[in-house]
């Protein structure tokens, strides 16, 4: 096979546009015809990974199988390639510029002066060649973050400039732009386009392709319009129109020819067609659903649904292959109150109880929690969630007053969940949690090792805080069973109460290893459950 292929994926006019979505479909139909394919997302902002941010910054904070905290467009990339990430598929300024200084204080560059050119560019291109320089890919796809003109992006658009050059005709450059549509004037204005390609110019990128986002269908010859201003061949000219699902992205960049073109940009084999069969199995059933099933997530940041996005693509998926059309409620655990939670809640098919950090809300999990338990509702606690659901048990069941995690209430008798010892020296919040995929067997005969199918799992984690271990028998003799725990720690990582339909709580994250061709099997069982459940409830009424 020829030397590994470099495609960059470059964004303008606005943000938020689906470059990982367009990234995510081309690696698909590259895969789907045998290539073998990476991604990686190069973002401009100075932190060093999203771990510390704020959801309402950045949305998710995704976690790869090494434990590293990424960008949620890495979530994206596995969910439509079903290949794992790792540190090396996520670069932000903050990562280079500390790489870069840790050279310099080593003295690695002899004395000299360190600057932007060439010293930054140069970590830049070296981070974008790392996966290459393996040997196991036949294209390396690079995301990079940020809108054309940004002064963030300018290191990371020299970068890729120079390897352009370097690397000839090894090199393409896909240009993702918007073509909005004026209700006024009832007119598509390709101007923004236009001045977004004359940007990337001026930073030295000439784009191979270009792929318009819009709303509306872009008719040919406005088509041939922008590639004649861009300097882009007319049939490497590609509209995104707004669909039903991003997952019908690939389908459309295959209909228009987006893999064979890039294919030929670079030199590489065309011939036949993308294998695409299973992946349009999936969306006939997204396409056949008829009946509607209501899952409820309860969480603190349902104002922002990106903090929660490998959750609700993977009950996407789960519901789908249920051939079931999802209908996910948002429910604001600080607005959760005794009084109201029968009305939250009564209506829905099955409760998640959502992941996070901090006090806030955590009453309205607990109040939603019991009120699950009770009513023997399908529900699903992952994470903090399930540290929700041991809490409210230890109160609501065990008697123990006041019980709670340290995390919420360092001074708790009854520390039913607590720090992990190798944590309580640590003060540097960033990437110093229970990060990865960890192993854990299951008890036979639970609920969870019914839905996986097998006793050894690996899954991965993204905590401090875990299960205290002197409470364990307690709980198991109140009925709330630990059915999976780390076989090298003991460490508890799934609680099950079996006297109840479904309900169960993780540790660890199932939702980062749900993809579109292989849904993680604790959210099939839960969706299984959600749905026997409605069922029951049908025939009762």
């Amino acid at each position: 096979m020829a030397d590994t292929k470099y495609i960059f994926v470059t964004g303008g006019v606005v943000s938020s546009l689906g470059k990982g979505i367009i990234s995510s479909s081309l690696a698909r139909l590259l895969l789907s015809r045998g290539y073998k394919v990476t991604i990686q997302k190069f973002d401009p902002y100075i932190n060093i990974d999203p771990g510390t941010l704020n959801p309402y910054e950045h949305g998710e904070c995704y976690v790869t199988a090494d434990g590293h905290e990424a960008d949620l467009d890495l979530g994206h990339y596995e969910r439509f390639t079903n290949i794992h990430t790792s540190r090396a598929n996520n670069i932000t300024t903050g990562r280079i510029y500390q790489q870069v200084i840790d050279k310099e204080r080593r003295g690695d560059y002899l004395g000299k002066t360190v600057q932007i050119i060439p010293h930054i560019t140069d970590e830049i291109k070296r981070s974008v060649k790392l996966l290459g320089a393996t040997g196991k890919y036949d294209f390396v796809i690079t995301e990079i973050g940020g809108t054309v003109g940004d002064i963030e992006s300018t290191p990371f658009l020299e970068a890729v400039r120079q390897l352009r050059w370097e690397l000839g005709r090894s090199a393409c450059c896909v240009h993702l732009t918007y073509v909005p549509y004026l209700k006024a004037a009832k007119e598509l204005k390709t101007k923004p386009t236009q001045h977004s390609v004359k940007m990337l110019q001026q930073a030295g990128i000439q784009p191979d392709v270009l792929v318009l986002r819009t709303e509306k269908d872009i008719p040919p010859s406005m088509r041939r319009k922008v590639a004649q201003f861009c300097n882009v061949s007319p049939e490497a000219v590609i509209q995104s129109i707004d669909l039903p699902s991003i997952y019908e992205v690939p389908v459309m960049m295959e209909e228009q020819g987006l893999d064979r073109i890039v294919l030929e940009k670079t030199g590489m084999p065309s011939d036949g067609e993308p294998d695409l069969s299973a992946w349009k199995k999936f969306l006939r059933h997204v396409e056949n659903a008829r009946e509607e099933i209501t899952i409820g997530l309860v969480g603190k940041y349902v104002e922002l649904q990106d903090a929660y996005k490998s959750i609700s693509e993977s009950l996407s998926h789960a519901a789908a292959y249920n051939d079931r059309r999802l209908r996910l409620v948002y429910v604001h655990s600080e607005k959760v109150t005794k009084e109201n939670v029968d009305g939250k809640l009564r209506d829905l098919d099955g409760v998640i109880v959502a992941p996070g950090f901090g006090q806030r809300g955590i009453e309205g999990k607990f109040i939603a929690l019991e009120w699950c338990r009770t009513h023997d509702v399908p529900t699903f606690g992952i994470c903090l969630g399930m540290q929700c659901m041991v809490i409210e048990f230890a109160r609501n069941v065990l008697g123990l007053e006041g019980a709670n995690s340290t995390e919420m209430d360092h001074d708790t008798k009854a520390n039913v969940i607590d720090l992990m010892e190798e944590q309580k020296s640590v003060t540097n919040l960033g990437g110093t949690m229970r990060l990865g995929a960890y192993a854990c067997r299951l008890k036979p005969g639970s609920k969870a090792a019914e839905a996986y199918g097998r006793l050894d799992i690996s899954e991965r984690h993204r905590h401090r805080f875990e299960f205290n271990e002197e409470y364990r028998q307690r709980y198991e003799e109140a009925g709330m069973q630990c059915v999976g725990e780390n076989p090298d720690t003991g460490l508890v990582e799934v609680v099950e109460i079996p006297g109840l339909r479904w309900y169960v709580g993780t540790q660890y994250h199932p939702e980062y290893q749900s993809t579109v061709l292989e849904p993680n099997p604790l959210f099939m069982s839960f969706m299984k459950a959600a749905i026997k459940y409605k069922e029951t409830k049908g025939a009762t009424q």
